[in-house]
């Protein structure tokens, strides 16, 4: 056996390279749970909507997006417990090219992607429907594990510790722009600081970035009427209550009436064609209504459980690569989590963002499945 020296959180660390154990059980086990209380609400939420729609897309089939998220489900399960199973030298080998791949579905999208809703962000392969944006997230995080790992060391410079980084956010995000998504957008930018913070870069970079952001933000809000409405609305809702604000008035219709035990399970009143999205981005609302505030509770503190986990598994590593990446895609569950509680509850303004587990669509689970098998292959040379 030979023995690497390797630097997880700025603490030199000893590695032991042996036999992988077994993956966490704990993680898995919450993922599961949260994956299969996720699945009972796309089949509450969505009935009313997939039976609202004969001979479309649906055919009149209440159980419509239910069996179709099952069937991803189960899917991303396997890949969740397949992806365990490969060695943490694998995705830093092939990160780069999982990088370039994304980057190419994203320029595909422009020219040949499928507009729903206004934006252009799916491609249709034969038999599936995928959202490239999804994929990028996961990219940025190897991608940048594996180029921090090799920078140990140089990452204060602004040769070696911010250009490169930089660069492929700004291609990323200006291809999602073009779509546009600034959701996508917003979390790309977020969770690419994260990975530099953890890389040690120094602090005043990202001073500059907030600023360089701040002046980015403002620009949009100018010259992009549709994010300006997006703040008005965000202010004041019910000035536009039958318009931009429709959805948020609805969103807190259904959690308002959900009060402190929810009406049960199946019986929300909103899922009925008065909250748009309800099985998608704003399924949270439809939960907190038959479940109540003590559901929404338990909910959040199952995600909450799930994310502490992920980051005690990430500073158990033994290498700086498997860390980065472990805390990497944990902060990505945080940041969806948080934003997407926040803009039904509007504490910040509407944005696309899904929630984990729950929100209907086959790209995001099996990538979340994905994401979180990865977790769990970097559990299993956890030293515990």
């Amino acid at each position: 056996m030979r023995y690497e020296s390797v630097r997880l959180a700025g603490f030199p660390v000893n590695a032991k390279k042996e036999k992988r154990g077994e993956p966490d059980l704990s993680f898995c086990v919450l993922v599961l749970i949260l994956l299969s209380m996720g699945l009972l609400m796309v089949l509450s939420s969505s009935f009313a909507r997939a039976y609202y729609d004969p001979g479309k897309v649906t055919g009149g089939n209440g159980a419509y997006f239910f069996i179709r998220q099952l069937i991803f489900a189960l899917a991303g399960t396997f890949l969740m417990f397949a992806t365990s199973k490969i060695p943490m030298s694998l995705y830093r080998k092939y990160s780069v090219h999982f990088l370039v791949a994304s980057v190419i579905l994203l320029l595909l999208v422009p020219f040949v992607g499928t507009t729903v809703n206004g934006s252009r962000r799916w491609l249709v392969l034969p038999g599936i429907r995928i959202q490239p944006s999804e994929l990028a997230k996961l990219a940025v995080i190897l991608s940048f594990a594996r180029l921090i790992s090799e920078k140990q060391g140089k990452m204060h410079s602004f040769k070696e510790g911010i250009l490169p980084f930089a660069g492929i956010m700004a291609l990323i995000v200006g291809l999602l722009m073009l779509e546009p998504h600034f959701s996508a957008s917003i979390i790309i930018i977020a969770i690419g600081g994260i990975m530099l913070f953890l890389g040690g870069v120094n602090l005043g970079w990202f001073v500059s970035a907030v600023l360089i952001l701040g002046s980015a933000l403002a620009v949009l809000l100018i010259f992009f009427p549709y994010a300006s409405e997006r703040i008005t609305t965000w202010l004041d809702p019910f000035a536009s209550s039958s318009d931009e604000g429709y959805q948020i008035i609805q969103s807190l219709y259904a959690i308002g009436s959900g009060g402190l035990s929810g009406l049960g399970f199946g019986k929300s009143v909103q899922k009925y064609l008065y909250l748009p999205e309800e099985h998608n981005d704003f399924i949270f609302p439809v939960y907190c209504e038959e479940m109540g505030f003590i559901g929404a509770a338990l909910l959040l503190c199952l995600f909450a459980l799930l994310i502490l986990r992920g980051y005690y598994i990430a500073l158990k590593c033994p290498d700086r690569f498997s860390f980065l990446v472990s805390a990497g895609i944990t902060s990505l569950l945080f940041i969806q989590v948080f934003l997407n509680v926040g803009v039904v509850t509007n504490l910040l303004p509407c944005t696309g963002i899904s929630l984990p587990f729950f929100s209907y669509g086959g790209t995001a689970l099996m990538t979340e499945l994905i994401e979180m098998g990865i977790i769990l292959s970097a559990s299993r040379d956890a030293v515990y």
